[in-house]
């Protein structure tokens, strides 16, 4: 392309600048613009289920193309992994798990219970939850995304920090390992108020719920993996 420069010389090599209107806002990152898809899919997906739902629709949602959806994300089961997994990434990067330093263990216990109870509990992941229950037999594969990325995920989160405090001598697993343990304390967390809210169309607990039902089960199980002096 040949574009004269201001010093009137002519450059065959160079490549004319991208002209912009006045006032059009900054494009998106590929980054920024798949976020917006995702925070569409989830919306879609809850007001319609996974069936129902076409790719069209979640872009008419995200204000974006077709074209760009399909340049972003390949398909519906890889925008339902996609959404999944970064909804999984927000919350293991913005609710930290406080590590202990041993003055109060309980308490420490007692606010990791509580992130992930407020997240199984989120408005959203129950509205995910109800759509795989509705969709599961005829499309497997989104009940195993959901498990490998949000389900393991987070007993995992929950087990790395159970390891640590295990490692500084805070509790005493004893012979029962790690993921195991986190398992049996989300269960004992949010089973019960998971299941009402699910199958009884119960309204999820409020904070002050949760976080009595979060220290109630830090006492038992701390009493359980108290270390022996």
């Amino acid at each position: 392309m040949t574009v004269t420069t201001r010093q009137g010389r002519v450059d065959k090599g160079a490549a004319a600048p991208e002209r912009r209107s006045r006032g059009r806002p900054p494009l998106r990152s590929d980054d920024e613009t798949r976020m917006v898809i995702f925070d569409a899919a989830r919306r879609e997906f809850a007001a319609s289920g996974f069936a129902a739902t076409s790719m069209d629709d979640v872009a008419r949602r995200a204000g974006v193309s077709t074209k760009t959806l399909y340049r972003l994300v390949s398909g519906k089961q890889a925008l339902f992994e996609g959404m999944v997994a970064d909804r999984m990434d927000r919350f293991i990067s913005g609710v930290r798990l406080r590590a202990c330093d041993g003055s109060n263990i309980k308490g420490a216990l007692r606010e990791a219970c509580l992130a992930c109870a407020e997240l199984i509990l989120d408005g959203e992941v129950i509205a995910l939850q109800r759509l795989i229950l509705a969709d599961s037999d005829k499309f497997p594969d989104i009940a195993e995304s959901f498990y490998k990325s949000a389900m393991r995920r987070t007993v995992t989160t929950l087990a790395n920090w159970l390891r640590t405090q295990q490692e500084r001598g805070l509790i005493a697993l004893r012979e029962i390992d790690p993921e195991a343990a986190a398992g049996m304390l989300l269960g004992m967390v949010v089973f019960a108020p998971q299941r009402a809210v699910l199958f009884g169309r119960e309204a999820p607990p409020d904070r002050a719920e949760l976080e009595r039902r979060a220290e109630a089960c830090a006492t038992l199980f701390l009493e359980g993996c108290a270390v022996q002096r």
